[in-house]
Order: C-alpha cells, then structure tokens, then sequence
C-alpha cells in the first residue's frame, strides 16, 4: 500500500482530466476493465472520462449495492473504491468482497484521511490509497502498480505450477537438416497472424518444442506468457478448474492472455471437454467455475496430437467442430528418422544439458558411436534418443552404441549367475524406471512426470514386469 496522495497538492481540478498529465496520455491497458465507486458524480466522472479511453472497459456506480450489481454481472481487474458511500462504506464492501473470494485489485479513495483509516485499508485489502483530490499522474500511477501486481501473481503462479512439475527448461529447435530448417520457416510464416495451430506428428518429435519456437517468434505480436497443459495428465474433474479457474484463482486461460495455451496430447480430451473448450474459442471468453462473470481471453491455442484428428472425428471420439476451429493451421513435426543428420547435435545438446542438470560428468560420443545412432530408426524419436543419452550418463561405464546395440537385438539368454559387467537395456530401463517411482513415494502421477513419459506407459511397464503398486 502506498499513502501517495499525503504529500500531494490539492490544487488540481477533477473535472479536467486532461489538464495534469500529458505524459501518460499514451499508456494503455487495451485487456483491463475497472470499475468506479463514488457517490460524488464529478469525481465519478472525472476518473470515467481518465480510464475509458485507456481501458477496455469502465463503469460507474454511485453506492455499494449498485457496485455489486455490476460486479455479479461483470469481471473487473481494478476496484476504485470511495470509502465514505451512502449505506455501507467501501472499507465494508472491500471486506465483504474478500471474504466472497474476489481478490481482484482495490484503490481505496477519500477526502478525510489518517493513519488509523490507511491501516484499516490495508488490513482489508486494498493495493493502494489516494487522498481527494488528486491528479491523473496519481490516477495512473496507482492503476499502474496494480497491473503489474497481477501481472507478477499469475506469472509466480505459473512458476510454481512449473517448479512442482519439475518441468525442465525447453530449449529451441536443434538441428540443421533441411527438414528442421522448412519446419522452423513453417513456425514463422504462421508466427505473424493470430491463428490457432496444430501440431500432428509421431509421439516424442518434440512437438512442445515446436510450440515454445512459434511463441518465440510471435514475441512481438502476443508478448504474454507460454502456458502448457498436458490433457491427458489433467483429471476431467479439475480440467475446468485448471483451465477456466475458480473463485479467488484464475484460470490457465486468463494467466496466458496476450501469450499461447498450448494443449498437449489434445485428442485425449474427454466430450464434455472438448465442448466448453470449443465455446471458449468461439467466444474468446472463459466463465470460472461457480462464476457469472465471462471474462475475455486473447489467447493463441497451439494444440498438438500424436493421433490423427481426422481419423478420430472420423470414429466420433473427437469433435468436428472442435478439430475444424483448432485446425486452421497444421503443421507436421518430422519423426527423427527424417532427420538423422541432426543427430550429432542432438547428442551434444543432450549429453551437455543432461549432465549439468545430473550433476555428473558428460561422457565422450565418438564418431563410430554416432555413425551406430544414425543407422537405428528411432521409433520413439527424439523422446528416445534423449532417454538413451539419461541411461549412459547414469550408468556411466556403458558407452552410447553399447545400449543401441542392446535395443537393436533381443537378449541373449541369462547366464546361471548375474554378470555385473553386462546389463542389457531392458533391465536398466525396469532398474530406472522403479528407482524414480520409488523416488516420488509411490506417486505415478509425479514418476511419469520425472521420466518423461504418461502415466499409461508407466502403468503399462509396470503391468508388464508384474509390479502391482
């Protein structure tokens, strides 16, 4: 909370908004909606006539009861909120709203002010406080520090639901084959409108990858922030909460507005969810769960698929729709077959990457090691080749075309005795795979998450091997 307006002079003229500060006549927020609550009308016209041609939407009211009105009907990101109202004081209608789960921002304004009313301010909940009469500069600056106060919680959220994830920073498109270089023009050409996109491709092209590059590259037309959402590790009954938000915490939407939402494995939608993300996307916008207020979204949707979605409409598990609104660009993403000369700087990148974050010593790829890598056909692509450079940095000893071979032919039949010297892959894979469940206590949601893998494959593997957990 700031006292900002103590210090200030009280000469200026509410009526003429354009009078104080010429140098803030070009900021805007083109997203924000406010709402106005002062019973004096010239104070409540004054702070319309300053915010509307800077926001995208201001109303007024003159009491608290009309506030609440609007604010059932309505979405507002700014309270500017009198304190001294006909009835119930704003500091009450502030405290009602926090207990009601509205965390929204709140300036609280007034023309008799002393300590004991800025402390009952901020105990209530309010950003920021301006004494009557005050300037625009003081006007903007308040509405300023708020923006960014939102725009800084939903990015820590973002970073906390990234950081309980462990989801590992993504790096850029690697490789300088012709197929990556027509797949990187792709991303660029469609980088400068707003359409939606789909990416089709096999399951580990690197698919997200190819998401956060369009992104990137649209960086200067939607500057907001890269969310992702894996729709086959989001049980439907949090899908809506995730995604649309719910009292007191938005939404996956609202927290990527001026960025993208990239949707992963989006053919694993159920229905029912495929149906409110389709009235999302004609709407653009979102109703949080138990609320009556649309909030407006400007996200770009990348989708991605590892199944075709024609073929999936096609057997009515995807909707038409849906696949029509989602589809306006698609482009495929190569498997690693396609692009083998690529391999050498994926191992490098793997083997450089991988060990820093292991916390271990990077082993040696040689030229023959890397002519063994190019010759196998990658069926798990370069999901595959990353989880076999993990497995050579863990074991250490084993070297790179050692493991291939072992995935290349079937093993030999055990010897009487274990021979430590020799373990074929499958077994370093079951020890791996058991060692990370065992790891996150059980949990196989979060093992999946730490292998790279979905949680059907994990269960799978462990059906497979007879590990009933």
């Amino acid at each position: 909370m700031s006292l900002s307006a103590a210090a200030a002079t009280r000469s200026a003229d509410p009526s003429d908004p354009a009078r104080p500060a010429q140098a803030g006549m070009a900021e805007v927020w083109p997203g924000a909606a406010v709402l106005v609550v002062d019973d004096e009308p010239g104070m409540r016209n004054f702070l319309l006539k300053t915010l509307a041609p800077r926001t995208a939407q201001v109303l007024g009211a003159g009491s608290a009861e009309e506030a609440e009105e609007l604010l059932a009907q309505h979405r507002f990101d700014l309270l500017i909120l009198d304190i001294a109202l006909p009835g119930k004081s704003g500091i009450q209608l502030l405290k009602e709203l926090r207990e009601r789960g509205h965390h929204g921002e709140v300036v609280l304004i007034t023309a008799f002010a002393d300590l004991d009313t800025a402390i009952e301010a901020l105990r209530a909940g309010a950003a920021d406080f301006l004494l009557k009469p005050f300037r625009v500069t003081q006007v903007l600056n308040a509405f300023r520090r708020c923006m960014e106060r939102a725009r800084l919680m939903r990015e820590n959220r973002l970073l906390r639901r990234a950081l309980s994830e462990r989801t590992p920073p993504a790096a850029g498109l690697v490789g300088r084959s012709i197929v990556v270089k027509g797949l990187q023009a792709a991303l660029q050409r469609v980088a400068a409108v707003d359409s939606h996109v789909l990416l089709s491709g096999e399951s580990g092209t690197g698919k997200e990858l190819a998401a956060l590059a369009l992104h990137r590259m649209s960086a200067q037309q939607r500057p907001g922030p890269f969310v992702t959402l894996d729709c086959a590790a989001v049980h439907a009954a949090h899908f809506e909460a995730e995604v649309f938000g719910e009292p007191g915490r938005d939404g996956l939407l609202v927290c990527a507005q001026g960025g993208t939402l990239f949707l992963d494995q989006v053919a694993e939608l159920p229905p029912a969810l495929q149906g409110l993300l389709l009235r999302v996307i004609e709407q653009r916008s979102v109703r949080p769960v138990g609320g009556r207020q649309e909030v407006p979204v400007d996200v770009r949707i990348v989708a991605a698929t590892s199944r075709p979605l024609r073929a999936e409409v096609a057997a009515g598990r995807f909707r038409e729709d849906l696949y029509w609104r989602l589809q306006v660009v698609e482009i495929g993403v190569p498997p690693l077959r396609a692009r083998k000369e690529d391999i050498p700087d994926l191992v490098a990148h793997f083997v450089g990457t991988l060990a820093r974050r292991m916390g271990v010593a990077p082993i040696e790829v040689g030229a023959d090691e890397l002519r063994d890598l190019q010759q196998h056909d990658w069926p798990g692509n370069v999901r595959e080749l990353r989880n076999l450079i993990e497995r050579s940095l863990i074991v250490g000893a084993l070297d790179v075309s050692a493991l291939l071979k072992a995935l290349q032919r079937p093993a030999p039949n055990p010897p009487p005795r274990p021979v430590q010297a020799a373990v074929d892959l499958a077994t370093l894979e079951k020890h791996h795979i058991l060692a990370m469940l065992d790891s996150a206590g059980g949990d196989k949601a979060r093992a999946a998450q730490l292998l790279g893998i979905s949680r059907r494959t994990l269960e799978r593997r462990l059906a497979e091997w007879g590990e009933a957990r």
